[in-house]
């Protein structure tokens, strides 16, 4: 994302306007899994889009919008399952800090819920884009593989770009036919912040929830009051 607005293709849609709005995106997203997007009211004034929910959707945006171009970044299989593992596998598989988190959020926030649902209709249920054996690192891998030889062999070569963030901003400049910054390429954990967005958010709401709950009157050691009792 930051690559891409440093670029001129700014703004850039990303999950993290998702995730600052479920209210108001959610909907969006939700229309385009059932099949009746309406792109412009998606998107409104970005000029590139990265990472979910809008990469879930690449073969309906390359008809929609004919000039765009694609880029498909790789990696190395070992690194993206270390790093699927520790975001989005890890919300909803594992015994992690960040499963039970994002579960108990769900319990308490209709939006995370209906969120959780969505993604979860996107990725791992029959039809998703994620479904497969990724129960094992290998497995997972597989399922990262199929997913880039569905996007190589959908997208006409010429809108397509095979990049590894490894290869600098060459390769990247000269597909978008853009010059080449004198920044060194951003290189951002999206993983750290990725969790701190989904343990932050829910630990909040989870402690706005606790603080708000109706509370007994209780005694010196928490414990409710008995009828007609007094604490001291």
């Amino acid at each position: 994302m930051v690559a891409l607005e440093q670029l001129g293709f700014a703004p850039c849609y990303h999950m993290r306007n998702v995730l600052g709005d479920l209210e108001n995106e959610l909907p969006h997203w939700e229309a385009a899994q059932d099949g009746n997007p309406d792109w412009e009211a998606a998107f409104r004034d970005s000029q590139s889009t990265c990472d979910w929910p809008s990469a879930r959707f690449y073969e309906d945006l390359i008809d929609y919008y004919p000039d765009a171009k694609v880029i498909l970044t790789v990696r190395d299989g070992e690194s993206w399952v270390r790093s699927m593992r520790e975001t989005v596998w890890g919300v909803y598989f594992g015994d992690s800090v960040l499963h039970h988190v994002s579960d108990a959020r769900a319990c308490i926030d209709p939006q995370w819920r209906r969120f959780i649902e969505l993604m979860n209709r996107m990725n791992w249920e029959e039809g998703g884009a994620l479904t497969g054996d990724h129960q094992s690192d290998q497995g997972l891998i597989e399922v990262m593989e199929r997913w880039n030889g569905q996007v190589q062999q959908t997208v006409p070569a010429e809108r397509l770009l095979v990049w590894n963030p490894k290869e600098g901003w060459d390769p990247l400049c000269e597909f978008l036919e853009v010059g080449v910054p004198d920044a060194p390429l951003p290189h951002l954990n999206d993983t750290a912040s990725f969790k701190e967005g989904v343990l932050g958010g829910g630990l909040a709401m989870i402690n706005e929830w606790w603080d708000q709950r109706e509370r007994p009157a209780t005694g010196l050691h928490g414990a409710p009051l008995e009828e007609g009792a007094a604490s001291r």
